[in-house]
Order: structure tokens, then C-alpha cells, then sequence
């Protein structure tokens, strides 16, 4: 057999030929993109890469070249050395450059900015002089030209902003003025159109990430991938606020138009999942801490007991229902008021839930009025049809959205409105509530592990109240096949816990009666029916000493006491 370390070099040359091409790769810190073409790229701590396009046509005016990562920031740079004003550091970043008449080539930098390895996609943009200028009258940002969307979430809300555009002009030209006038001819004619894209549900893979970008990258796929969610005039504030979904990952987009010249052109998308890939607690990787999900797989548990059994078992039905309307306002009140951490808070709120659930148990034991606590009971179901209703997009209608007032008035209006039926159908109206509350409590206790948007039918109104600022937020939720699921499941349960209580309470009494008011009239029968053999029964306390002196008393010997017969 031939060695193989003296193989003929064109042997080697043939071998090693087909895969020359399957990889675009980094040589010499240098990596080609080619126009509109995604390339992967992957850089060391203290590497410079160098991103090079070349046979750039005539035609195109400026290039835009993005650059994005899962998680991990990347710097991108005019110069070799990043320096203010002349580079950017982020997931989701982008350079925009405008050409001199003569060129055909440019090169651009990418590093890492904390000593990390980073891997991301990067592809390279073209557009000519017609197409508008994404961030070329930026008076905020660091860049002169900012082409990015900057992105800020928290627990309740997630904020885009951006910078305002420029019409184009051509390669060499001077751009036109920003603020001097607000002319058919200046920057105020465009209009910007923001959209959201979702990614799969429970997918947190850096492939469905780049994907997904792919299908967002330029202004032909936003428009047929992302849900157009605000279209804003140049009058408007460049900034959008959406609804966090922790663990859901969204992709947002940014298209600039020019209605006069029919053209358009997108800013630097930008990702999130409203979480961290780094925390050690309650991370994107390990979302949902122990005690949420203690807390709602008991919720579920007796929820799935209340959906079939509830109105047999009044007082539990009773107890459930005191305890979810206790813990909801009394986690806003202590979430509003305070500033305890997320377990002090949610333990609490369960201890106060019990309160509640004892109070409204011992008001019908006491009183015995049961429309009072059915009441109580329509109250629940008029909260989550409200919830239902403002969960549609009529949520996201403008009057709603930006008034508290225009929000609040038809919200509280549902939530009353319900329990007057109640009082022609008591009965019914609350076994439909056991329903309806119990099938959802079991789709809470699945979210806490395995993610559902339904779950924000609630959550979204539970931000409102804590949140002032959450009013301005768009509400949107990615529907998918999880979602349809669990609507299936939902309904299920709804109606068959409806139907198997209705049958089973055909041919019995519409509510079971007080114990304290049964207990009540038995003891005024006892006294004044002196036939009833109860009525010679020794008080109480009698009893109670007789019992004493049966056992301390030494019991005596059985004997004859009397003369035999004869």
C-alpha cells in the first residue's frame, strides 16, 4: 500500500477541490459576502474579522450590513479599531454605508467586545438612490447614519425605538436636510411600518433563530412573514411598546417608505425573548422557578376538582373561588405597594388566597345567604369573559390601548353585567362558572410547563393593573399549534364539566343549606317537640361530667344481693 504522506500533490489538489466551495469561510480574518447572501461567521476572543463585499453595482447608492447572534454581543466597526461614533455593539446589529461614485468595494470590522467567542449570520444589503435612508437623521444614537432598531424589555412591556429616515440620494450627493422644512420634498412624507414575527413556540434553538431572520432580513420578507401590528407618520415618536412574553421569542422589523417614490426600505431587525440566556435563575433555559410551578399545579388540581365536582362539593367550589379572587388583588395590592422579591410576593398572595377562601366558606356557614356568594362567583367568570373579550385583537384597538379610561369602563362593565344573570339562574350560572374558571385553571398549571399564550388572557390584565405604563403596549400573541391544543382541551373540559353537573344535579336541591342554619333550627325543634326522644337528652355540659365520673369512678363487683328462690 502507497504511503499517503507521499501522495502527488495534484492528488491532494484533487481530493481537497469540492470542498473549497462548500465553505465560504473566514481566511486570514477575512470573510466575502456576497449582496443579499447570508453568511455564517464566527470570530475568537481578541480576533478582528474583516467582512468584505466586492462588484458592487453602479446602481446601488448605500450598502447595510447586519449582523446577528442568539445572544452574545458582537461588535461592528468602520476602522479596524472600534472607536465612539464609528462602531456599535449588539445582538442585533448594523452599519450602513454610502458609496463614493467610483466604488465598488468596501470592508467593514467585526469583533468580539468582551473577550468571548461569538458566533452569528451576517449578509450584506443593497439599495439605490430611490430607496429611503433607514436612520439618516438620527439626533439620538451614536452613529451618524443608525440603521438599528434599539430594544428594551422588562417583565410587563417590551419598547422599540428607532431613528428617523432620510429620502435617498445619489452615490456622492449631499443629503438632503432633516429639519429645515416639512415639504412634499424632506424626510416628513415617509412613513414607517413596524412588524412583529413570532418565533415556534418552546423553540429556543439558535437554528430557528437565524431562520427565522433569514425570512425578516429585507423588505420583501417582512411583508410576507410579519404581521404588520403600527404603521407611524413622520409626526409620530419613532417608538413602539408590545407585551413582554418571557420565553416567546419575537422577532421585531422596521419597514421606511416613500409614498412618492414607491419605494421602501428596512432597519436592522431585532430579536428577544424577554429573558436572559445567562441568568442562573429563571433564565430562558430554566424559565419558571419551583414555587410558580408548585403554585399552579395545585391551582390546576383544583381547578380540574371544581370543573366536575364543584357545585356537589359547594363549600370547596366556595373556598377555590374566595381563594383565586383574594390572591389576584391582593398580588397586585402587594406587588404595587412593596418592593418584595417574586417568592415573599407569590407566598403571600397564596396565604391571603387561603383568607379569602376561609372568609367566603364561613360567610355562607354563618349567614347562609347563597346569592351573596354566588354573586361572588359570577364575579370570577365576568373577569375572565372580560379578560376574553380585550384578548381579541379589539385589545389592540387605539381607543383602548391609549386610554385607561376607554379601557377600564366597558372592562368593569362585563365583569358586572355577568352576575345578574346569575340571579334568574343561579343554579346554572354556577356550574357554568365551575366550568369555564375550572378548564382554564388546568390550562395555568400546563403553562407552568410548557409554554401557551392563553395563559395572557389573564396575565395581560394582571400587567395592566400593575404596570401604569402597560396601557400603551400592543397585547399580540403568537397563535400555534400548542395554543389550538390547549383551546381544545379548554373547551372539553368546559363542556363536559358543564354537562356532568347539570345531570347529576337534575333531581337535587339547587344549593345544599347552611350548616349553622340547620344546626339553628334543629335546636329549636329539640325544645319545643317534647316527643322527640332528643329532647330528654342531657345538656352538654351534663353529659360531659357524667363521662368524667364514669372514669374516675372504681367500678363494683357484680353480686347476689337477693335470697335464692326455692
Amino acid at each position: 500500500m502507497k504511503d499517503p504522506r507521499k501522495m502527488s500533490p495534484w492528488i491532494w489538489c484533487v481530493l481537497l477541490f469540492p470542498l473549497a466551495g462548500e465553505v465560504q469561510a473566514q481566511v486570514e480574518n477575512q470573510v466575502v459576502f456576497l449582496l443579499g447572501m447570508f453568511q455564517n461567521v464566527s470570530f475568537s476572543q481578541n480576533e478582528t474579522v474583516q467582512a468584505v463585499v466586492s462588484r458592487i453595482p453602479f446602481e446601488v447608492a448605500y450598502i447595510m450590513l447586519q449582523f446577528h447572534t442568539q445572544y452574545r454581543n458582537a461588535t461592528l466597526s468602520y476602522t479596524r479599531m472600534p472607536g465612539a461614533g464609528l462602531s456599535l455593539t449588539a445582538v442585533d446589529s448594523g452599519l450602513l454605508s454610502h458609496l463614493r461614485p467610483t466604488q465598488t468595494s468596501l470592508s467593514l470590522f467585526l469583533l468580539s467586545p468582551d473577550g468571548s467567542s461569538v458566533a452569528g449570520m451576517g449578509v450584506i444589503l443593497p439599495y439605490t438612490r430611490a430607496d429611503p435612508v433607514p436612520g439618516a437623521c438620527n439626533m439620538e444614537f451614536n452613529l451618524e447614519i443608525d440603521p438599528n432598531v434599539y430594544l428594551h424589555y422588562n417583565l410587563y412591556e417590551t419598547t422599540v425605538r428607532f431613528a428617523p429616515a432620510n429620502i435617498g440620494y445619489t452615490r456622492g450627493g449631499f443629503p438632503p436636510a432633516c429639519d429645515v422644512s416639512k415639504g412634499s420634498d424632506t424626510r416628513w412624507r415617509l412613513q414607517y411600518d413596524i412588524y412583529q414575527y413570532f418565533l415556534p413556540e418552546n423553540d429556543l434553538s439558535e437554528q430557528s433563530l437565524f431562520n427565522s431572520i433569514e425570512n425578516m432580513a429585507n423588505v420583501q420578507g417582512m411583508t410576507e412573514n410579519g404581521k404588520l401590528v403600527l404603521t407611524l407618520s413622520s409626526e409620530d415618536v419613532t417608538q413602539a411598546a408590545f407585551s413582554s412574553i418571557p420565553g416567546q421569542g419575537v422577532i421585531y422589523a422596521v419597514v421606511v417608505r416613500d409614498p412618492v417614490r414607491n419605494t421602501s426600505a428596512a432597519y436592522v431587525p431585532v430579536h428577544t425573548y424577554a429573558c436572559s440566556f445567562t441568568s442562573t435563575m429563571d433564565g430562558c433555559l430554566t424559565l419558571g422557578m419551583v414555587i410558580t410551578k408548585v403554585f399552579f399545579t395545585i391551582t390546576g388540581l383544583a381547578g380540574l376538582f371544581v370543573c366536575f365536582f364543584g357545585h356537589r362539593f359547594f363549600k370547596c367550589e366556595l373556598f377555590c373561588m374566595g381563594f383565586g379572587f383574594a390572591a389576584f388583588f391582593f398580588f397586585v395590592l402587594i406587588t404595587r405597594t412593596t418592593s418584595l422579591n417574586y417568592n415573599i410576593r407569590l407566598s403571600l398572595t397564596a396565604v391571603m388566597g387561603v383568607v379569602g377562601g376561609v372568609i367566603l366558606v364561613m360567610s355562607w356557614w354563618r349567614f347562609g345567604s347563597v346569592m351573596a356568594c354566588v354573586v361572588v362567583v359570577g364575579l370570577m367568570l365576568g373577569f375572565l369573559l372580560a379578560s376574553i373579550v380585550f384578548f381579541t385583537p379589539l385589545g389592540d384597538i387605539d381607543v383602548f390601548r391609549r386610554s385607561d379610561v376607554a379601557f377600564w369602563i366597558p372592562f368593569c362593565c362585563i365583569v358586572v353585567v355577568v352576575p345578574l344573570f346569575f340571579v334568574r339562574w343561579p343554579r346554572e350560572g354556577n356550574i357554568t362558572t365551575c366550568g369555564v374558571v375550572g378548564g382554564y385553571a388546568v390550562v395555568l398549571a400546563v403553562n407552568a410547563y410548557v409554554y401557551t399564550s392563553l395563559s395572557y388572557i389573564t396575565l395581560n390584565i394582571l400587567k395592566r393593573f400593575i404596570n401604569n405604563n402597560f396601557s400603551a403596549a400592543f397585547t399580540d400573541v403568537p397563535f400555534q399549534t400548542i395554543d389550538f391544543i390547549m383551546i381544545t382541551v379548554w373547551v372539553v373540559l368546559c363542556i363536559s364539566g358543564i354537562v356532568v353537573q347539570l345531570y347529576r344535579e337534575r333531581t337535587r336541591p339547587f344549593f345544599p343549606p347552611s350548616p349553622y342554619i340547620m344546626w339553628r333550627q334543629e335546636r329549636e325543634r329539640r325544645k319545643t317537640n317534647v316527643l322527640d326522644p332528643s329532647h330528654h337528652v342531657p345538656a352538654l355540659p351534663a353529659r360531659f361530667l357524667t363521662r368524667v365520673r364514669q372514669l374516675t369512678r372504681q367500678v363494683e363487683p357484680a353480686g347476689e344481693h337477693t335470697p335464692l328462690l326455692l
